[in-house]
């Protein structure tokens, strides 16, 4: 859709609504929660929890803190001093930042194209330090995302025979025939379109694969380490660099030994007799050979500091390359265009100026502001709503009158909130759709980037087949509601099934969704012109969830 191509704004006159219990359904999946108000001891750090079934919904994280102390602080997505680096968990903590390894959808351009991601392919033989080197980069690079994929996840699943031979180190797990090489081509190639994935979780102690999975998605860089990572010439084709891992056989050896009897709970003999039989022949029959394929060799893995200086120069240019800053982007585009043919406007009534009075207005009481917010979310939904498909039917009266009327013509309607201010229009869509399952979704603005970041996620396994609200108080460049958009993307939601629903929303923003996403109709109470340097609304109302949810103030509006 062009820019140029729209039409004169279709303004809403809003009817009354009937109200109806809902709530909020529990088979939705957890994929990934960074919890901004967990308690990590005095350094203060952001905790990643793991996606499971008892993960605590955001909207009682969010409450969390005000039940403690009384009064609920800002939050952002800044990482505070930590020093340690744990490889169980989806996170890094080195040099005063916090690294998410989980991965998230990647940036996109102002077009709504995405922008593809580095990926980084780490070999070497095994023990040879290709995870430290991989931690050693990311650690150096300053990127706060950052996948890292490990090729001893896609081992193939023994059948009783090969079981039988791992227990007594009889079976190569260093030959290529070891890994489910489809399998991994398919989850690499679906991490570079920023796509989620599950990863299988492979035990090393019973030999099997575990029956949860990890999910991940696509990030700014992706790193893929492994003993074969160069063996297959589809994964090859996907790597922007390709970085080899050489260190002295005597060396990994030592560490294979103590590695392996420590964590894995092997015998010295069983090791050695692993080793000698397959471990060593495998490194030279199919490992060795691919240092051809490198465009770096690495000697001394990660205690070669020369050498991750220069591959994190190379990456660094690479991004900025490609062009990972996507607010400031925004934010001076679409200056002078008529407003696009997806905006849906309530008709700016006394009534409706009204309410915008009250909640606009600085002296305005945090009880009234809520008070008068309540009134307009509800018009957003009822307007959000009358959009979605209608059927005729016919119905019979009491007093024994047919009457010709429409009724919805789906009934799998979702509502998806942006939190934290998108949780305020929660209760509105809860209270005019009967049933309606709701959807988390936390996306926070990192304050040294100032970029959008996604932190929580909760949604429906079936929401492909749903119609979706997706619910944001305010909507400014329009970077955090087009990274929502792209998550309900990447789980099969058509672009025609979303309705974003805002009280208030800047021109820029509005053109910003339109033009990425030209199929998703875009509702509104109000528009306002400009957006200032911290990417407030102007004139606007302010931050709407402090004013909400009476947390601190900013200064910065």
């Amino acid at each position: 859709m062009s820019v140029t191509q729209t039409k004169q704004i279709k303004f809403h006159n809003p009817a009354s609504s009937a109200s109806s219990d809902s709530d909020d359904r529990s088979d939705a999946i957890e994929q990934l929660y960074i919890d901004p108000f967990a308690e990590a001891g005095s350094t203060g750090e952001l905790v990643c929890c793991p996606a499971s079934p008892t993960t605590v919904p955001a909207k009682n994280a969010l409450e969390s803190p005000m039940r403690r102390s009384g009064r609920r602080p800002r939050t952002t997505s800044i990482g505070n001093q930590t020093t340690t680096a744990n490889p169980s968990e989806c996170i890094i903590r080195a040099n005063n930042r916090t690294i998410y390894t989980a991965g998230r959808p990647p940036w996109y351009n102002c077009a709504g194209q995405q922008v593809e991601p580095f990926v980084i392919g780490i070999c070497g033989g095994s023990a040879s330090g290709k995870t430290t080197v991989a931690e050693k980069i990311i650690e150096s690079l300053d990127v706060p995302w950052v996948t890292l994929l490990s090729m001893d996840c896609f081992y193939k699943i023994l059948n009783e025979k090969q079981h039988e031979q791992a227990l007594y180190n009889e079976y190569n797990f260093d030959h290529p025939d070891a890994f489910d090489i489809d399998l991994l081509l398919d989850v690499l190639t679906k991490l570079k379109e920023g796509r989620k994935v599950e990863v299988p979780v492979y035990n090393f102690v019973t030999h099997g694969r575990e029956s949860q999975t990890k999910t991940m998605y696509g990030a700014n860089v992706i790193i893929f380490e492994g003993i074969l990572t160069f063996h297959s010439p589809e994964v090859l084709k996907l790597l922007d660099m390709k970085i080899f891992v050489d260190t002295d056989s005597d060396i990994r050896l030592a560490r294979r030994l103590k590695r392996d009897i420590s964590q894995r709970g092997r015998d010295l003999k069983g090791v050695l007799k692993q080793y000698l039989n397959m471990v060593k022949p495998s490194y030279a029959n199919y490992i060795a050979p691919t240092m051809v394929h490198a465009d770096i060799i690495v000697p001394r893995g990660g205690e070669n500091k020369v050498a991750i200086h220069l591959i994190v120069q190379h990456v660094h240019t690479q991004l900025q390359l490609r062009g990972f800053k996507l607010r400031e982007t925004l934010a001076n585009s679409y200056k002078d265009q008529p407003m696009p043919d997806s905006l849906h406007l309530l008709h700016p009534t006394p009534q409706i100026k009204g309410l915008h009075t009250f909640i606009r207005c600085k002296n305005t009481s945090r009880d009234e502001f809520i008070f008068y917010s309540k009134r307009l979310i509800r018009l957003v939904i009822e307007y959000a709503l009358s959009l979605f498909p209608f059927k005729e039917t016919t119905i019979e009266t009491p007093q024994g009158v047919l009457y010709s009327g429409r009724r919805m013509a789906s009934r799998k309607i979702c509502g998806v909130s942006i939190l934290r201010a998108g949780e305020t229009m929660e209760q509105a869509v809860c209270d005019v759709c009967k049933d309606i399952r709701i959807g988390k979704i936390l996306i926070q603005t990192n304050l040294k980037t100032g970029e959008p970041e996604l932190y929580y996620l909760r949604l429906p396994k079936d929401i492909k087949d749903y119609k979706v609200i997706l619910m944001d108080a305010t909507v400014a460049t329009g970077a955090a509601a087009m990274m929502a958009v792209r998550v309900l993307l990447d789980h099969d939601v058509p672009e025609e099934n979303i309705i974003l629903a805002s009280l208030l929303m800047a021109e820029i923003g509005v053109h910003s969704i339109a033009y990425a996403f030209p199929r998703v109709k875009i509702v509104t109470s109000a528009l306002d012109p400009e957006i200032n340097s911290k990417f407030y609304v102007i004139p606007g109302i302010g931050n709407f969830g402090d004013r909400y949810f009476g947390t601190e103030p900013s200064d910065d509006y």
